[in-house]
């Protein structure tokens, strides 16, 4: 596991993609901070820019690098929740621009699945996560499903975990305004 996490992180630096695991399914990664490399997931996707895509992170102490303002009840949120939850936080910062969703919020989910989470530890930044398709595509629950057309298109692929057979799901998403008015967006 070390050696991936060296290898995507030195990756993650030179702006390039990842695609990689994480505490749901599989996602195509890079440095959240970087436009160009954000850019060229949205192209590997085919996907519109104006949607959107999560971020991950390992502490919820560096919410606030990202966030102009994290609601009390985002901590105690991702205290309690048993399962991957993401949540989309108005006033988005210090993030590429063409990441941040239009009216100025991102998702971000902390992450305590353990390559997702040293990998973000090592990092120092926050990694864009998406799912591992072309968009309109179903989201692919195992490695073994992953297009040829979406591994061809990065600069890295993890090796960890790829042969697990476990069907994995996407995390639950709630959009928790500053006021901490909760809006459940998926279950």
């Amino acid at each position: 596991m070390q050696d991936d996490i060296k290898k995507a992180c030195d990756v993650l630096m030179k702006g390039g993609i990842i695609l990689y695991p994480t505490d749901t399914i599989w996602g195509i990664g890079c440095d959240a901070t970087n436009e160009d490399a954000v850019k060229r997931i949205y192209k590997l996707k085919q996907r519109d820019d104006s949607k959107s895509m999560l971020i991950l992170m390992d502490n919820p102490a560096r919410l606030n690098s990202y966030v102009q303002e994290v609601p009390d009840i985002a901590l105690d949120l991702i205290e309690l929740t048993t399962n991957p939850l993401t949540i989309i936080y108005d006033g988005a910062k210090n993030l590429a621009s063409n990441l941040i969703s239009p009216d100025g919020s991102i998702g971000i989910r902390i992450t305590e699945e353990a390559f997702s989470r040293e990998l973000c530890k090592q990092f120092r930044k926050p990694i864009v996560s998406t799912s591992a398709n072309l968009s309109g595509d179903p989201s692919p629950t195992r490695f073994s499903q992953i297009k040829a057309i979406i591994k061809d298109g990065v600069d890295y692929i993890v090796t960890y975990r790829q042969k697990e057979q476990a069907q994995s799901r996407p995390s639950s998403i709630v959009k928790l305004s500053r006021d901490g008015t909760i809006q459940i967006i998926r279950k």
